[in-house]
């Protein structure tokens, strides 16, 4: 089982964003703990809204509209812990907090603080899958390395709602009417569209498709199934395909190089 963080380009300083399904906060944790045990220093933030981290996940969280005062108070905590999540403000709705605006991420990478800038970029009301909308997702225009993240347990499902975020245009982007079922032809579809799971990527950004909820062969299966179709794609996708499970630690059982350039 290898480790995610030796298959995305960390080796020295960037911004890497998640947009996408479910897992996106478990990954970008993750790679907080790894990145800082490495010696690196690291900012998790998000552009739109995550809850509260506990402190298994960041020991420290910076609370201030202003993105100045946070670069004030930073050097001393990433001393100490090497990680810091920062936001722009508390929302009152079940614990969570309010990101900043894109362009602020520019000027935290320009302080020359952080190594590593990990940015949820994108929201999913919890659920596996998603079609972004005109607004969404909210990627940093300076991200180097971008994940976009989808569930496997939607593969022989109905498109629905409860298991599909934006169903509607989903289902516009996948060739699916709702309640067909989802199957790994519709998935690919999703992926290579260009309003699929990539919609708004920059263009210098390294791609990885990160494919969650790998719990059985036959999920996995389904990931290699869909490697397999990316890989045929007339327009490479992203750089690999990787099918894991986003938990407290990421688990990866399989990485697909799927043709793209970095």
């Amino acid at each position: 089982m290898m480790p995610i963080e030796s298959i995305l380009p960390l080796a020295s300083r960037g911004v890497l964003s998640l947009t996408g399904g479910g897992g996106k906060t478990s990954i970008m944790f993750h790679l907080a703990r790894q990145l800082s045990k490495a010696g690196k220093t690291v900012l998790t933030t998000t552009t739109t809204k995550i809850f509260f981290p506990d402190a298994s996940q960041s020991e420290t969280v910076l609370i201030d509209t202003d993105p100045k005062e946070i670069l004030l108070q930073a050097p001393s905590l990433l001393a100490r812990t090497g990680h810091v999540t920062a936001a722009a403000a508390r929302m009152d709705d079940a614990g969570k907090l309010k990101g900043f605006p894109p362009e602020t991420i520019r000027l935290f990478e320009d302080s020359g603080l952080f190594d590593w800038i990990l940015v949820e970029a994108d929201g999913s009301a919890r659920r596996p899958l998603k079609a972004a909308a005109e607004h969404e997702p909210v990627i940093p225009a300076n991200t180097s390395v971008l994940i976009a993240v989808a569930g496997l347990e939607v593969l022989g499902q109905p498109l629905t709602e409860e298991l599909v975020f934006r169903s509607e245009l989903a289902g516009e982007r996948m060739g699916l009417e709702e309640r067909e079922e989802i199957t790994v032809s519709a998935l690919a579809r999703l992926c290579a569209h260009p309003l699929g799971l990539f919609k708004g990527a920059p263009h210098q950004a390294a791609r990885f498709i990160f494919l969650n909820k790998a719990d059985d062969p036959e999920r996995c299966g389904g990931g290699r199934q869909l490697a397999n179709l990316l890989q045929q794609s007339p327009r490479p996708v992203a750089e690999a395909l990787i099918v894991g499970q986003a938990l407290e630690s990421i688990h990866v059982h399989a990485c697909y190089p799927l043709g793209m350039e970095p």
